[in-house]
């Protein structure tokens, strides 16, 4: 859901209902489930239910996760805990469940939506924490990629060159927004992602070269700007690129949210 207002908000607005009731406007069925990602049964019961509504599962998109751009010395074991139990572990939690039903339909897409791994050392500072549980959840694609193989099961990492905009991105004043992209360009590419051949998997993509790769122009990318005049920075790609783009940006904690931009040289 496209957000209104560039200022930050105490509380999101909406709720899974809400988001239901949008689908079910655009002319499609949805089953609004609530689940605590770090609690494998609750997982293993969203999937149940979903299996018993729809029959199967033919798409899952690892989105959720939490944000933490700090040092090692600034991040506490229990945000440690949060993070990756959120994010490495709830992804690998739910692929692991959604597996085996696509497997026996003998079709499946895994999305997650996490950057290329690196071995580059520079590209940890300050995102050590957030690095280790982000990478878990590419390699949960990565696996779903070897282990779907020959069962029409792909696996695909997917992240954006900058920022999108969202509520997170508004909440934690990630810069400014005339330099942000809209999230369509993300829908975008998992259709794309879901329409390639079984053959297409096991890839780690780049949202924007990931489309220039599929046929599109840069003319055609212009249409995600958020601002039709100013042409985003590629501020995320860049840094898994060169690892010195966006070091020393520290995000974390909203409710540290100022402390944190005096310590952002971003």
């Amino acid at each position: 859901v496209a957000a209104k207002s560039a200022e930050p908000q105490p509380t999101l607005p909406g709720s899974i209902h809400t988001v239901a009731q949008e689908a079910r406007a655009l002319g499609v069925e949805a089953l609004p489930y609530q689940v605590d990602l770090r609690d494998a049964d609750q997982v293993s019961a969203c999937v149940d239910a979903t299996v018993e509504r729809f029959g199967g599962v033919d798409i899952l998109v690892n989105n959720a996760s939490a944000l933490w751009w700090q040092d090692m010395v600034d991040t506490p074991m229990k945000k440690y805990d949060l993070i990756t139990s959120i994010n490495s572990r709830g992804t690998f939690a739910m692929t692991q469940a959604c597996l085996p039903h696509m497997i026996k339909g003998g079709f499946g897409r895994v999305i997650t939506m996490s950057p290329p791994i690196t071995s580059d050392h520079r590209k940890y500072a300050g995102f050590t924490a957030y690095n280790i549980s982000k990478f878990g959840m590419t390699m949960s694609a990565l696996g779903a990629a070897a282990e779907g193989e020959g069962h029409g099961v792909t696996g695909n990492s997917l992240w954006p060159a900058t920022v999108i905009e969202s509520l997170a991105s508004i909440n934690f004043k990630m810069g400014d927004p005339k330099t942000w992209r809209k999230a369509s360009i993300l829908s975008d590419c998992v259709l794309e992602i879901v329409n390639a051949g079984d053959d297409f998997t096991g890839n780690m993509l780049i949202d924007d070269t990931f489309l220039l790769s599929r046929g599109y122009t840069q003319d055609d990318l212009a249409k995600y700007r958020m601002d039709p005049d100013t042409e985003p920075l590629r501020l995320l790609a860049e840094h898994s690129e060169t690892g010195n783009v966006v070091e020393d940006f520290k995000r974390g904690d909203v409710r540290a949210l100022e402390t944190d931009m005096t310590r952002s040289k971003l």
